[in-house]
């Protein structure tokens, strides 16, 4: 089970990580309303290396990015949630818009990103080439997406109790 850690702890974790030879891989989002595909996208991110880092948008970022009304889950828990999953071994929780700050700190051998950046600009990609990361772009499980669950539940009959 993972750790959610403030940024200087999991700096501390890297160094470690390095001194013992093994690779950092990095990848950050909102994480809102957990889903399988979350943990897909997880798993595969943790395979590319030796231990994996999530920076997850705390909940005024996430209002920022997502709009009104999200996220649905505060961050903390958020937090616990990822942390909790066998592919995570520690989250940092962050207010930014982007992770680029983090990503100065970690230097993660592999930056990690959902798919759909294929054809749009990644904002953290100049930062991890200046320190010689390399950025992996994964593909989503399909049909599996926050804003999907959230609809689904909108839909829902309000006579439900």
């Amino acid at each position: 089970m993972g750790e959610v850690l403030k940024l200087s702890e999991a700096q501390v974790a890297r160094d470690s990580l390095r001194e013992a030879g093994k690779s950092l891989v990095f990848t950050n989002g909102h994480f809102d309303l957990l889903h399988v595909g979350h943990l897909d996208y997880l798993e595969k991110a943790s395979q590319l290396g030796d231990a994996l880092f999530v920076g997850l948008n705390g909940d005024a970022s996430t209002t920022r990015l997502k709009g009104p009304g999200r996220p649905l889950v505060p961050d903390a828990e958020r937090a616990r949630l990822v942390a909790a999953l066998v592919p995570v071994a520690a989250v940092i929780i962050f207010e930014e818009d982007t992770a680029d700050s983090l990503l100065r700190a970690l230097q993660p051998d592999i930056y990690v990103k959902g798919g759909d950046y294929a054809d749009k600009p990644l904002p953290e990609r100049p930062t991890v080439e200046a320190y010689g990361g390399r950025v992996e772009l994964i593909e989503y499980l399909p049909g599996r997406s926050t804003s999907g669950l959230i609809r689904r539940i909108l839909s829902l009959p309000t006579s439900l109790s």
